[in-house]
């Protein structure tokens, strides 16, 4: 067999002269897509091997804020508990907004009317989930609480449209990062049920027949090449691709400016590109999630964005990430945070923030900045006579973070490129029926393929509607999803 294995050109079966390993759902990955159809593949009866190319298991979800994005059917019980009445078709509303123009609606309708068994479902394989109410404005809770305001459900449009509620659900976890002990429950879980995990072993390419059904992949486990025959399925759940910046510049270029990765190191695309190389069908490969330090403080969200125009471009109190891709987008990506000494503050994930202006006029301010004669004082004047009176009638800022700018010394904070740490992730992958199937450019299911996760275009693929939860929710709903379809081939 050829030893130049590339993830852009699969096997023929043909050309395998032994099987080194049988099993009937062969996984890759083993983060929140690859545990949870590792569960549900087990529960379903089926034999379970995964191959993690780290050490350890968790994946990019590992480093996350532990939040998954549920509700509707009236709410959760942490939901209801708190006062919120969630219906189904504001829960659906809201998502099909979030997925932007590419919304999958039959994803949307899925998940909307089952989030609420979703949540149960997880706390089930024991996940835990102190079930106390957090309000405010987080970018992740610090303290253990359960739920959070975690997206845009209270801003404009989303708020227009859809009735509000919390929906991030966060594991009981103090401090950041509660996304560990999530994939260490669930990772347990799949092991607990019998799944065989194989650690330090990165997937090279699919194994196919004559037929282009997926047979197996070849796997390189501490240095060794075995081929691995799945009688039932391969599902690729290996993550996203913005830790390949070959790829990254050829899909989503605009992402090339956000220089801190989120991933845990292995979203390298090569799921994605085992699934391309026999035929399997991309989506929203351009798109991809953003965010800059924005807050908190929460003081800031109170401040107004300005580009090199002098001109407001959003409003402030949207999720971070969709501010993110609006100021990244800015002409020559030059932005600046004015605020007043009432509201200043450095944010907490970037307290060196270069404040490039400091006036006890915003004609001062606007003198340091160079820019034209009565642009920013024409806009910070506008904002502050309708903010005055609790209105934001060009970008539709919410009430409550409505104050005029009005008490000196006032500053400009640059997020300019170049004086921002912006961090991304990629939300484009492979086409996929909401069971997990991979689909082809016809879209017809490939034999014997699935994928979820960031590996698959799920329910989060539009950076400007993304909310914190949509990740985690869809790659451990669509997993579960993916790992039930497989086991009953």
């Amino acid at each position: 067999m050829n030893a130049n294995f590339s993830s852009a050109r699969p096997v023929r079966i043909e050309e395998v002269a032994q099987w080194d390993l049988e099993t009937e759902v062969a996984i890759i990955g083993f983060g929140a897509a690859g545990s949870c159809a590792a569960i549900e593949a087990r529960e379903a009866g089926a034999q379970v091997d995964i191959f993690e190319v780290a050490s350890a298991g968790g994946g990019s979800a590992g480093l996350s804020g532990g939040e998954v994005y549920v509700g509707g059917s009236g709410g959760t019980e942490v939901q209801r508990e708190a006062g919120f009445e969630d219906s189904t078709d504001a829960f659906q509303t809201y998502l099909a907004m979030a997925g932007g123009p590419a919304a999958d609606g039959d994803r949307v309708a899925l998940y909307a009317e089952n989030g609420v068994a979703h949540f149960n479902w997880l706390k089930q394989q024991g996940v835990p989930f102190k079930g106390t109410y957090l309000p405010g404005k987080w970018i992740e809770p610090t303290t253990d609480d359960t739920l959070v305001w975690s997206g845009s459900e209270l801003a404009w449009p989303f708020s227009a449209h859809a009735t509000p509620a919390p929906r991030g659900h966060t594991v009981q976890f103090v401090g950041w990062g509660g996304g560990q002990k999530l994939m260490e429950t669930l990772c347990q879980r799949a092991q607990d049920l019998g799944a065989n995990v194989h650690f330090n072993s990165r997937a090279l390419c699919l194994i196919v027949d004559s037929a282009n059904a997926v047979q197996g992949v070849i796997i390189r486990r501490d240095g060794k090449v075995l081929s691995v025959r799945a009688r039932k399925g391969v599902i690729l759940a290996a993550g996203g691709f913005i830790g390949n910046r070959e790829m990254v510049q050829r899909y989503a270029p605009e992402a090339m400016v956000c220089e801190q990765l989120v991933t845990a190191g292995n979203d390298d695309g090569s799921g994605i590109r085992m699934g391309m190389s026999v035929g399997a069908a991309t989506l929203n490969m351009h798109e991809f999630f953003a965010t800059v330090p924005f807050f908190p403080p929460a003081s800031l969200v109170k401040g107004i964005f300005i580009n090199e125009r002098g001109q407001r471009f959003i409003n402030e109190d949207a999720y971070h990430g969709r501010v993110a891709h609006y100021v990244l987008r800015q002409p020559n990506r030059r932005v600046w945070l004015l605020v007043d000494e009432e509201i200043f503050g450095r944010p907490m994930l970037q307290e060196n923030i270069d404040i490039v202006a400091v006036g006890e006029t915003w004609d001062e301010v606007a003198e340091g900045l160079g820019l034209p004669t009565g642009a920013l004082q024409h806009s910070v004047a506008e904002f502050n006579r309708h903010a005055a009176e609790g209105l934001d009638p060009y970008f539709h800022k919410s009430a409550e973070w409505l104050r005029p700018l009005s008490t000196p010394p006032f500053a400009a904070l640059s997020y300019c490129l170049g004086d921002i740490d912006a961090h991304a992730f990629t939300l484009g992958g492979l086409a996929t029926r909401p069971s997990g199937e991979v689909l082809d450019g016809d879209g017809q299911p490939i034999p014997g393929l699935y994928a979820a996760g960031r590996t698959a275009c799920g329910l989060p693929r539009w950076g400007e509607g993304y909310s914190s939860g949509l990740s985690l929710g869809d790659s451990t709903f669509f997993g579960r999803e993916a790992g039930k379809c497989a086991a009953r081939q």
